[in-house]
């Protein structure tokens, strides 16, 4: 049964006449058309649907909008954009860090958490960070350079 529920998504509030139990990743892309979050695995282990609630990297594709109405959600379209990217962002693009891309949503967002809390993290604390975003690519490698890049980058 549907009902209005209020997504706070990227500083803005949505007013969304949905399902309370659709998974946040179908309202971000269906309704909002924010594209950033892909669907991966559908069971939360892969990484590829992550954003920021309340500044903490979590799986959106298990979600329901019900409890994310509760938080402030942040989607790769709220951090940054071609013109003006976030450090991890650009950094990755300077170090050709993905690939095929499809688990670039998960680095970033898990990456961007990481950086708020940890200004100068070492390689062993960005690989525990990016430990829920499965690469099948295997550029962890560059990811690990690219968010080493990006936080000498912002040392603020």
């Amino acid at each position: 049964m549907e009902q209005t529920i209020v997504l706070k998504v990227n500083g803005k509030d949505w007013n969304l006449n949905i399902d309370p139990e659709m998974p946040l990743l179908y309202a971000l892309r269906n309704n909002l058309q924010l594209n950033g979050p892909k669907y991966g695995c559908g069971m939360a282990l892969c990484g590829s649907c992550m954003v920021l609630l309340d500044g903490k990297a979590q799986p959106s594709c298990i979600m329901p909008c019900s409890t994310a109405a509760t938080h402030t959600i942040t989607t790769l379209e709220g951090i940054g954009n071609r013109e003006n990217p976030h450090p991890v962002q650009k950094a990755c693009i300077e170090e050709q860090a993905a690939q095929c891309g499809y688990c670039l949503n998960g680095v970033i967002m898990c990456a961007k958490e990481l950086l708020e809390n940890n200004k100068n993290p070492t390689d062993a604390e960005i690989r525990e960070a990016l430990q829920r975003v499965l690469c099948r690519c295997g550029t962890h490698t560059r990811f690990i350079s690219a968010i080493k890049k990006a936080a000498a980058a912002n040392p603020g």
